[in-house]
């Protein structure tokens, strides 16, 4: 562990010191930009600026949740990409490297002109619901909306369970008696499976939607990032919702007796022995290899 001095002025301003050399040295910085996501942030620059001018040999950022991920792309001719921003901000304050986890949009890794380690937690929460036996027939992996269905798919085929995905017309997505499944769910058990929840609101009308189609009142919900904004955790824990499962890219502190949370270290810790020693990832610790 580096010896790190972080403190505020009066003003607000963030100053972060290195006590210590970093000459030539391979260095792993360590930050979620998480809720204060703008303290995190400038946290992270303002350290990798402070690390190059240093002399560190190598520095990669190792950011479990990436923020603003879900503004990827324009909707329309004067919208902003900040995604592409926060790529750009950390190339200039001298990353080399980034990890991350499960981005929301495959298409960001490409606003780097670094490489980029996007691992998944697929294999943590395969393993969690093998270990607990919800696998198979009596279980139905569920989508939420299109951007999920690559998640859900690989989990699915991992637990030998059936695909379904949520969709609408435009402008009827915030109402359950609009929302139809691609797949069967009558009868069956959800597992609905997302990579983030920030509000909750799309994910409460897939729950309610579920259950208007029949599907046993015994929901699981498995996520890798849990914002939880506001009342959103109250919101998405129906009293049908059975488990919540989160890693923790993002602190919980929550206590929830009905939330499951998975530790994320060991998959860091082994993508950054890999990436230190230039080796390939694991096939355990990426979502195509996973997939495929």
């Amino acid at each position: 562990m580096g010896k790190l001095l972080l403190r505020r002025f009066s003003d607000g301003e963030i100053r972060v010191e290195c006590d210590e050399s970093v000459r030539g040295c391979d260095v792993f910085v360590i930050q979620s930009v998480c809720p204060p996501i703008h303290d995190h942030l400038m946290e992270l620059l303002i350290l990798l600026d402070a690390l190059r001018r240093a002399s560190a040999a190598r520095l990669t950022a190792v950011i479990p949740y990436f923020a603003y991920a879900r503004q990827e792309k324009r909707l329309t001719p004067r919208d902003p990409v900040p995604a592409k921003v926060v790529a750009d901000m950390l190339v200039t304050a001298g990353a080399d490297r980034v990890i991350t986890m499960d981005l929301h949009a495959e298409a960001i890794a490409g606003f780097f002109r670094i490489p980029v380690d996007d691992l998944s937690a697929l294999s943590m929460m395969v393993r969690h619901y093998v270990n607990t036996n919800h696998r198979g027939g009596r279980y139905v992996v569920v989508a939420p909306d299109t951007g999920a269905v690559r998640l859900a798919r690989a989990l699915a085929g991992r637990l030998n369970a059936p695909l379904a995905a949520a969709y609408s017309r435009a402008g009827y997505s915030d109402n359950p008696a609009h929302v139809r499944f691609a797949g069967e769910v009558e009868g069956l058990k959800p597992i609905i499976v997302e990579d983030m929840i920030v509000t909750g609101r799309r994910l409460q009308t897939c729950m309610q939607a579920l259950l208007r189609r029949g599907c046993v009142p015994e929901m699981r919900v498995a996520v890798t990032h849990g914002v939880f904004a506001d009342d959103a955790l109250e919101r998405i824990m129906l009293p049908e919702v059975v488990e919540l499962v989160v890693t923790d890219t993002i602190p919980q502190g929550h206590g929830n007796p009905r939330v499951t949370v998975l530790p994320t270290a060991h998959l860091f810790a082994e993508a950054i022995r890999r990436a230190y020693n230039n080796r390939m990832l694991d096939v355990s610790l990426t979502l195509q290899r996973i997939s495929d």
